[in-house]
């Protein structure tokens, strides 16, 4: 079964490929690619499989060593994504070499492509990855929130994932490019990021923004305040 899975997905991201209707919205992205300026996804862990289908082949994707990343990486191949093993942050498991490896993908002119509150959570809090990468790289980020007309919510996992289903619109939103100020830190960096994120939820997808950020008030609250 371990074997088959792999196929499985990705016999299933391809059907969503297929009949999904991608409307983007605020796209800049042809401004960016016409001066050859690579750029960076900044999604949600939850709207990961929408953002798969938005994101174009050759996009660094950063994917955690656990097993379910295994599977993830596999599919994200066989569908043109490059994978990056690790986890965001230096702190953290491969976090240093997949940090290096994201600066060279995007260093050579690729895009790159983050769940910015994953792998773990909590939801909506931005890891500081992203903002590393961008100082590093000087490419810009891209916040895109993603909502599929029809979809299912796994409402008992930890960033409720959602799920687009077959023949269903999917809106992805884009927030304007943000880019690194001089002398900013990375946790300023990485709040600003994360209130551009958190309002193009609350704008394209409010209901499910509501439920989602209601339960971490009080820990964004302490990020500001630490």
């Amino acid at each position: 079964m371990k074997k088959v899975m792999p196929h499985l997905v990705m016999l299933f991201v391809r059907l969503l490929r297929w009949t999904c209707r991608v409307r983007p919205v605020n796209d800049r992205r042809d401004e960016l690619r016409a001066v050859g300026q690579p750029y960076i996804y900044a999604g949600l862990h939850a709207q990961q499989i929408a953002m798969v289908m938005l994101a174009e082949p050759g996009a660094g994707s950063l994917v955690s060593r656990s097993k379910d990343g295994d599977l993830i990486a596999k599919t994200l191949e066989r569908t043109g994504a490059v994978p990056i093993r690790g986890s965001a942050g230096a702190s953290r498991k491969g976090g240093a070499a997949a940090l290096r490896a994201l600066v060279n993908h995007v260093d050579g002119g690729r895009p790159a492509c983050l769940a910015v509150d994953g792998p773990k959570g909590p939801r909506n809090l931005v890891n500081p990855g992203i903002a590393l990468l961008s100082q590093k790289t000087g490419a810009p980020v891209l916040p895109i929130s993603l909502r599929a007309h029809w979809r299912i919510v796994f409402k008992s996992t930890w960033d409720r994932t959602q799920f687009p289903m077959p023949f269903s619109r999917i809106d992805g939103t884009f927030a304007d490019p943000i880019y690194p100020r001089e002398g900013e830190t990375v946790k300023d960096y990485a709040l600003r990021i994360q209130e551009a994120l958190l309002e193009l939820e609350r704008i394209c997808d409010p209901a499910e923004a509501a439920i989602a950020q209601a339960v971490i008030p009080e820990t964004r609250s302490m990020k500001r305040a630490a």
